[in-house]
């Protein structure tokens, strides 16, 4: 059996994924009252209307359901990551827990991995991550994601987790996988910001390349390889993020460039880990204009036209 510990959107759609394979998946709901709509309806008409549930899917709001299985999907938004693994104290020591948020703690400035590492010292930690939409993983549209783990069974992890319409390629650098899934968000926040302001498809590139630039710094000083970001973990995610209206950070982005308000029950994992990162990059004298920009713009330290400013103002040197 799989635990999916989350029913959002993206943890619904691996559940419904995994157990359209055949396998028996329990999902977990934080409130027992959306748990029992959830069994009563068949799907999760919350996140995703007309996904309908395999048989083979169980709806819970009892977390020692997820106990035991053969691999735990931490699904639970990244701010809220801590607190459920505080609440369930070596709940889950016997089993691989592998994230599935993107971003960074605002705590402790550390990714999922370490948060989870620092709750469970001797549990293997895996990241699964990449670019994809709930929708499409729950449509059974083909998809690609990283999986990164350092465990014994990684290949074994890698086949259960795969299905016919899910594939997943395998990386040991935990930290750079996590860490491009996280800060492209900010990026896809960024590329919302440009597009909507009207400056272009030109700049919105511009701005893509060098934030891709800054995730490679930060990755590197955090001890990950800037390479694995070339693959579906950074490069991939951050295409797609920046591309499409069904991004929340793009759509994010596009609200606070028109300077307009944004849906309030919908969780918008850049603009979290905008403001830890960029606390996080003073820290450690890394070099993220972007990032800081965002994060000014996001706490309403600067104005749009103050940031663009800031940005094209800054000393002409070689790529």
């Amino acid at each position: 059996m799989i635990g999916v510990a989350g029913a959002g959107a993206f943890g619904t759609a691996l559940a419904i994924a995994l157990a359209r394979k055949g396998l028996d998946v329990v999902l977990w709901a934080r409130d027992a009252g959306q748990a029992r709509t959830m069994q009563i309806a068949g799907e999760n008409a919350r996140y995703l209307v007309g996904a309908r549930f395999p048989a083979t899917l169980q709806i819970t709001a009892s977390s020692a359901d997820l106990a035991g299985t053969q691999a735990l999907l931490l699904a639970v938004p990244m701010q809220s990551l801590a607190r459920f693994l505080q609440d369930h104290p070596q709940a889950f020591s016997n089993q691989p827990l592998i994230a599935c948020c993107k971003g960074v703690d605002l705590t402790t400035l550390q990714g999922p991995s370490a948060v989870v590492a620092l709750a469970y010292p001797d549990a293997d930690v895996g990241v699964l991550t990449g670019p994809s939409f709930a929708a499409d993983i729950a449509r059974g549209l083909p998809t690609a994601l990283t999986l990164a783990y350092r465990g014994l069974q990684a290949e074994a992890l890698q086949d259960l987790l795969s299905t016919p319409s899910l594939r997943l390629y395998l990386s040991s650098d935990i930290i750079g996988a996590e860490l491009g899934g996280a800060l492209k968000n900010v990026i896809a926040i960024a590329a919302g910001v440009v597009i909507s302001a009207g400056f272009g498809a030109s700049a919105r590139a511009a701005l893509m390349t060098r934030g891709f630039v800054e995730m490679q710094r930060m990755t590197l000083a955090l001890g990950g390889n800037p390479e694995t970001l070339t693959g579906l973990s950074g490069f991939g995610d951050l295409v797609l993020t920046c591309a499409s209206e069904q991004s929340r950070n793009f759509r994010f982005g596009l609200a606070l460039g028109a300077g307009q308000g944004f849906e309030p029950n919908v969780t918008v994992e850049g603009a979290a880990t905008a403001q830890a990162v960029a606390r996080l990059a003073a820290q450690r004298g890394i070099d993220m204009p972007i990032t800081a920009m965002i994060a000014a713009l996001i706490s309403d330290k600067i104005t749009l036209n103050q940031a663009v400013a800031a940005l094209m103002s800054r000393p002409l040197k070689q790529e």
